[in-house]
């Protein structure tokens, strides 16, 4: 005799309770998975207020005869990409925006890269009181404005009063001064030292930090093998801190390729020496001092694909660390 078990009882709304526990699951699940994305509104809100909406204005601009005559009248003059045509066409970018812009960019990222290496190298060797010493006494470097350490940049290197011009004079090795912000690569050789100044202490910093977890075991063992320091730091650190390397690298690049103040504010980095005009520089000047703000735009949105482009490498630089 087979008996016949009884459904179970439905629920007031008709459902059983293995589908109200499914509901409940999956509301938990998709209440789980809104969460992260809940706590990241407010800071995903104040950036597109405060940055991709300006973005946007800017791109706007790109597409317009833009200037003075447009502010006064609220008048819109679209022209389209004829202000990118214009910058592409434009013999400056080529052989002279572009060229500062790059160019300076891969020296002072090699320059600050092996100056922050070489310090971090030297503070993984001090004792930690004398680190902690050193490494606040770097970071002053970091701390200080960049326009505050352009304009003391600007009087060591000054052609009547700078220290530069005095001291040479006084070891006999020129007669008279010389104005160094007027030739082009004493200019950016100006720039470059500001830069790797300013920069080199974050890059002391962080490569530290990743020395501090090298094994010891290992160096003492390689050193005891007859490896010289040289050796060591290719062999054995370099290859430990390739990650940390990669991403100083990336953010020395997106720094260097949108430095401004530090050339802007030198005497004819403000356009009046038309040689030593990078492309943030570029974009500004023809904006404020020319008027032309729908090709100033055009201009600074080239900078940002460029930068996004670098952002893009960095990310996928911290995914792969991460993987690893």
């Amino acid at each position: 005799m087979s008996m016949v078990q009884a459904p179970l009882p439905a629920t007031e709304s008709g459902s059983t309770p293995a589908s109200v526990a499914g509901g409940r699951s999956r509301r938990g699940f998709s209440l789980l998975t809104a969460r992260p994305w809940l706590l990241l509104a407010p800071g995903l809100i104040i950036l597109a207020v405060l940055m991709l909406w300006p973005l946007i204005q800017v791109f706007i601009f790109s597409l317009q005869d833009y200037g003075l005559r447009e502010i006064n009248t609220g008048e819109n003059n679209w022209i389209g990409l004829q202000n990118y045509a214009e910058a592409l066409t434009n013999p400056t970018l080529w052989t002279v925006v572009l060229p500062n812009t790059v160019g300076f960019a891969i020296v002072a990222v090699f320059a600050t890269v092996a100056v922050g290496t070489l310090v971090a190298l030297l503070l993984a060797r001090l004792g930690s009181v004398w680190r902690v010493i050193v490494s606040s006494c770097i970071m002053v470097a970091w701390a200080m404005p960049a326009v505050t350490g352009t304009y003391v940049w600007t009087f060591i290197f000054d052609a009547d009063r700078g220290i530069f011009n005095a001291v040479l004079k006084d070891l006999g090795l020129m007669d008279a001064s010389v104005n160094w912000f007027t030739n082009q690569w004493s200019f950016y050789a100006i720039v470059l030292l500001n830069v790797v100044h300013h920069g080199f202490p974050f890059v002391a910093i962080t490569v530290l930090a990743g020395l501090l977890g090298v094994s010891k075991e290992m160096l003492e063992a390689a050193a005891l093998d007859g490896a010289g320091a040289w050796t060591r730091f290719w062999k054995i650190i370099f290859p430990t801190l390739k990650p940390v390397f990669s991403v100083v690298i990336i953010l020395s690049t997106i720094w260097d390729f949108k430095v401004f103040a530090q050339v802007y504010l030198m005497p004819g980095g403000n356009g009046g020496n038309r040689s030593v005009l990078n492309l943030g520089v570029w974009s500004y000047v023809e904006s404020f001092g020319q008027n032309r703000y729908g090709f100033g735009a055009a201009l600074a949105v080239i900078l940002t694909l460029v930068l996004i482009g670098i952002t893009i490498v960095y990310i996928r630089s911290l995914m792969k660390e991460d993987e690893l």
